[in-house]
């Protein structure tokens, strides 16, 4: 026999779950999978503060989808999500295209990658005060996409928390690259109009 506390709390949970489900489905219909897809990148620092955030909004419920890293050579080693070293260019696409938000260092091969994609990006720049670079210049980088609005920035005074949610409403600029439109001015400086 249940008192009414009791099926109260069980309507209340079952409702969590259903409204759970409810987004989940929503989240694989709209975008082909659920999955926060993290880069680090191969460059030889750390970038543990970003991989300690991501452990501790996981561990507090603030983020419900699967997480999968690429760690790099950080030493901290993730709690509540897979991760991995490193990966080939292939499987990094792969978990990119599968992805339905990506959060990275300020790499502009990944940044480039990801607005390529149409993925929603999240930029958390290495700085050089957590000894995660020799400088800022990825704070720079960050700062100069954002302002475009290909991107969300996540610096050291914003929480990575709104900027996931923030990240779900925030509308990108599409990005239209203008490589082989470079690529034939080149041609045609180099090769006066011959081909």
């Amino acid at each position: 026999m249940f008192t009414l506390r009791q099926y109260l709390q069980e309507e209340y949970f079952n409702t969590i779950i259903c409204l759970n489900y409810i987004k989940l489905v929503y989240l694989i219909l709209k975008v082909g999978c659920i999955m926060i897809f993290v880069v680090l990148g191969t460059q030889k620092f750390q970038c543990n503060r970003l991989l300690k955030e991501l452990d501790n909004l996981i561990e507090h419920c603030k983020i419900k989808e699967p997480v999968f890293a690429q760690t790099g050579y950080s030493d901290y080693k993730p709690l509540n999500y897979k991760y991995t070293d490193f990966m080939d260019k292939n499987e990094f696409e792969d978990n990119i295209k599968n992805c339905n938000l990506l959060i990275t260092h300020s790499g502009v091969g990944t940044i480039i990658t990801g607005m390529k994609f149409e993925k929603p990006i999240i930029v958390f720049p290495r700085l050089k005060e957590f000894k995660e670079h020799i400088d800022n210049h990825q704070l720079e980088i960050a700062e100069t996409f954002s302002k475009q609005s290909f991107v969300l920035l996540c610096g050291k005074k914003d929480s990575l928390e709104e900027q996931i949610a923030k990240s779900d409403l925030y509308t990108f600029k599409h990005y239209i690259s203008q490589r082989e439109k470079n690529v034939s001015v080149i041609k045609e400086f180099l090769y006066g109009g011959k081909k």
